[in-house]
């Protein structure tokens, strides 16, 4: 652990530094060290920061809290991943509130090749059970490395963990508390057992408590880490709802399994469906068709389609090329295969649309229009 990495934690933990001001800090001072040794006349110029929170940050509170923070990861073998460095996870790294910080027990890759997210309600029945088992059992047969992220949550997350291990995926619980602790604590086995193949990920510190607030703002870490989330069973409101929005958001691929009109723990995934956020899937191979992991990229295509900003939109464009030979395609697979972000590949199929060019399809999905 270096002294920046404690000064990281330490700015983490100063009372009204949030991620937007905390990144304002960085990049008047450059480095979180020089924030804390800064004049506080300097430290009041930053926008936002003002002589209220400039005391703050010369408090010696934050950095006696991170002390007991290094203490702590240090003890118990936690990595740190912060937002500036090359270890922090691509895919989160491109959400637009992505932590500074976050902590990581365990040994998954963080950057796999292939990452879903699997939620639903806590309130589970023998279909959605059934179909979380099935839908993992059937993608480990042909992605070995596959990592499964949930919440670690009653129902379908702790469905998705088990049958992860099960399998023998690698799977990562994100939590709604510090690293410390376990909740629920019935789910502490299999925790520990995520541990061996997987982890335990959380952007808390330790001693935060499980409050309510916390599992809705982790959320969009289940959601900024995965290339796509599968809501199996949501009542018509639910932290799972939540998560899908966040992904659709992001830009990111969603996807629902159907339920009886009738059924309340399916509602919310009817739901999704019927507003277009969501798309409709029913077993692993249309997951894996919709993702088109079906289909290869020779290395040679993906340096010839590499996108500019300077792409005009022709259909001897990148997009457009590669659009051609496919008849639809999901965002996710196009960003990969075009080695861009897929915020910036939103923006230029946002313009293609409005050129009449290309048609956007459920599920973040799209494909070359006919003319």
């Amino acid at each position: 652990m270096t002294n920046e990495q404690f000064y990281q934690i330490a700015l983490t933990m100063t009372h009204g530094i949030g991620n937007i001001l905390s990144r304002q800090l960085l990049q008047y001072f450059g480095s979180a060290e020089t924030v804390f040794h800064e004049k506080r006349q300097l430290l009041e110029k930053v926008p936002g920061i003002g002589q209220g929170l400039s005391s703050e940050i010369k408090k010696s509170e934050a950095l006696k809290r991170a002390e007991q923070e290094l203490s702590f990861i240090e003890k118990n073998n936690i990595s740190v991943f912060f937002f500036g460095e090359e270890s922090y996870p691509a895919r989160l790294k491109e959400c637009p509130d992505a932590p500074l910080l976050f902590y990581f027990k365990g040994n998954a890759n963080l950057n796999a090749n292939k990452i879903i997210s699997i939620v639903g309600t806590r309130q589970a029945t023998p279909y959605g059970r059934e179909s979380t088992q099935q839908l993992i059992s059937d993608l480990a047969e042909s992605y070995p490395e596959l990592l499964i992220i949930s919440g670690l949550a009653y129902g379908i997350d702790i469905c998705a963990h088990r049958c992860a291990l099960q399998e023998n995926l690698p799977t990562v619980g994100i939590l709604a508390h510090g690293l410390d602790r376990i909740y629920p604590s019935a789910h502490r086995n299999t925790a520990i057992e995520m541990l061996k193949n997987g982890g335990l990920l959380s952007d808390f510190p330790s001693m935060t408590d499980p409050d309510r607030p916390n599992f809705l703002k982790r959320n969009r870490l289940i959601a900024g880490l995965a290339d796509a989330t599968i809501v199996i069973e949501s009542a018509a409101k639910g932290g799972s709802l939540v998560t899908a929005d966040i992904a659709f958001s992001y830009g990111r691929d969603v996807f629902t399994f159907p339920g009886r009109t009738t059924d309340i723990h399916s509602k919310g995934c009817n739901e999704l469906i019927r507003q277009n956020k969501a798309g409709l899937i029913t077993s692993a191979e249309e997951l894996v068709s919709a993702l088109c992991w079906d289909k290869q990229y020779k290395r040679e295509q993906q340096t010839e389609l590499c996108f500019t900003t300077t792409d005009t939109g022709t259909d001897e464009s990148p997009v457009m090329q590669l659009l051609a030979h496919q008849e639809a395609m999901s965002i996710n697979e196009m960003a990969q295969a075009l080695q861009i972000p897929v915020n910036e590949l939103s923006v230029k199929l946002f313009e293609l649309e409005m050129e009449g060019k290309i048609e956007l399809l459920p599920g973040n999905r799209c494909k070359k229009a006919i003319r």
